[in-house]
C-alpha cells in the first residue's frame, strides 16, 4: 500500500530536504491549512449550521457579503494574527490592512487572501474556495504599511487555494512546482495526491462569460469567434466552453485537465482595467498556473510583472494552456 504523504510532511520535506521554505513560512501555511479546513466545515454544514444566505452587508467592493464570506474572513484573521509568523493580512473584504496586534509577536511575512471566492455560488451548492497569497515583508522597514503590500507577483513566497467541492481539494506552490493535496475526513488532514501538475499547452475548452459578448474588446471577440467556427474555421478543431463564475473552481479544472480562463476588459466600465483583483486573485493564480507551465497574461504582459499601485487594483485575466494564451495575448498586440 503506498504511503501517504501528509501536508506536514510535504512542507517539512520543502524546507529540509529542498531547502524552498525556511520554518516560519511552513508553520505559516500550515496555519492557512488549518484555517481551510475550519472554512470547509462550515461551507458543508450548509442550512444545519445557519450559514447561508446574506449578511446584509457589503464590503470595500461594494458587493453584497454573504454570511459564509464575513465566517471565512474572521477564521483567517483571528488564526493567523498570533502565531508570530506575520507582519499584517490584507483581505478582499477589507478597505484597509489589519496589523498584527502589539500583543502579538510580528513575522516577516504578509498575507493576502480572498477567504470565499465564488460567493454567488454559495448557495446553489457549487464549488467555491479560499485563495491565499504570500509576500515577504520589505527588509529594513520600520513597522508595516499598505505600501509594503504592493509588491509585482514574481514577489511571491507561496500562494494556493483550497476549493470546497466534492472533496476539499488543497493547491500549493512554493516555486517547486504545484502539488495537490485533498482532505482526509476521517484522519481530518490533507494528503497529497498529486504533484508536479502539469497544465497541456493546447486545449479545446474555454472558460468566459459569453454574456458579455458584446461589450468585449475585438481581440477577445476575434479569438472567441474563431473558437465557436469550430473545424470549419481558422482553427480546424471544436471547442467546449465552460463557465462556473468561481475562479477557484474555473483555475482547478485547468490545472486538473487543461483549457484557457478569461475575465477581459470590457466596456461597461472601461476606466476599470478589469474585473479580478491582482493581489488577491490574479497573482496567486497566476503563480500557480506558471508552476504547472501554463501561461497568464492581461492581453499584453505577464501579470507577475504588473507593479500594483492600490491594495484593491483590478486586472484582465488571460491564464491556461501556454499556446492558447500567446495566441490571444498575440491578438492584443
Amino acid at each position: 500500500m503506498t504511503q501517504k504523504i501528509s501536508l506536514t510532511r510535504y512542507l517539512v520535506e520543502q524546507q529540509r530536504d529542498h531547502g524552498h521554505i525556511p520554518s516560519q513560512l511552513r508553520l505559516l501555511l500550515e496555519v492557512v491549512a488549518r484555517c481551510c479546513k475550519t472554512i470547509s466545515h462550515a461551507v458543508n454544514k450548509g442550512d444545519l449550521g445557519e450559514v447561508m444566505g446574506s449578511a446584509e452587508s457589503e464590503n470595500v467592493q461594494g458587493e453584497v457579503q454573504k454570511k459564509l464570506d464575513i465566517i471565512a474572513n474572521d477564521v483567517l484573521i483571528e488564526a493567523n494574527e498570533w502565531g508570530g509568523h506575520l507582519a499584517a493580512m490584507a483581505s478582499e473584504e477589507m478597505e484597509g490592512i489589519h496589523v498584527v496586534p502589539n500583543r502579538y509577536p510580528q513575522g516577516e511575512y504578509l498575507l493576502l487572501f480572498d477567504p470565499l471566492d465564488g460567493s454567488s455560488n454559495i448557495d446553489i451548492n457549487v464549488s467555491i474556495g479560499t485563495i491565499f497569497s504570500v509576500l515577504k515583508k520589505p527588509d529594513g522597514d520600520a513597522g508595516v504599511s499598505e505600501k509594503d503590500f504592493l509588491q509585482k507577483g514574481s514577489n511571491q513566497v507561496a500562494a494556493g487555494y483550497c476549493v470546497y467541492g466534492p472533496q476539499t481539494t488543497l493547491v500549493l506552490t512554493v516555486g517547486d512546482g504545484v502539488a495537490m493535496f485533498t482532505l482526509d475526513r476521517e484522519q481530518g488532514s490533507f494528503v497529497l495526491t498529486d504533484e508536479n501538475v502539469c497544465i497541456p499547452e493546447d486545449t479545446k475548452e474555454f472558460a468566459i462569460n459569453m454574456s458579455n459578448m458584446r461589450h468585449w474588446d475585438e481581440p477577445v471577440k476575434r479569438y472567441i469567434d474563431e473558437c465557436l467556427a469550430g473545424k470549419t474555421g481558422v482553427r480546424k478543431k471544436d471547442f467546449n466552453m465552460r463557465w462556473i463564475a468561481s475562479m477557484v473552481a474555473e483555475v482547478h479544472r485547468i490545472l486538473s485537465r487543461g483549457g484557457i480562463f478569461m475575465y477581459p476588459w470590457d466596456k461597461r466600465e472601461p476606466e476599470k482595467p478589469g474585473k479580478l483583483r491582482l493581489m488577491y486573485e490574479a497573482n496567486p493564480m497566476s503563480w500557480l498556473i506558471e508552476q504547472a507551465g501554463g501561461v497568464a497574461t492581461n492581453g499584453k504582459m505577464r501579470i507577475l510583472d504588473i507593479q500594483p499601485k492600490t491594495l484593491h487594483e483590478r486586472v484582465s485575466v488571460i491564464l491556461g494552456a501556454k499556446n492558447e494564451v500567446e495566441r490571444l495575448t498575440s491578438y492584443h498586440t
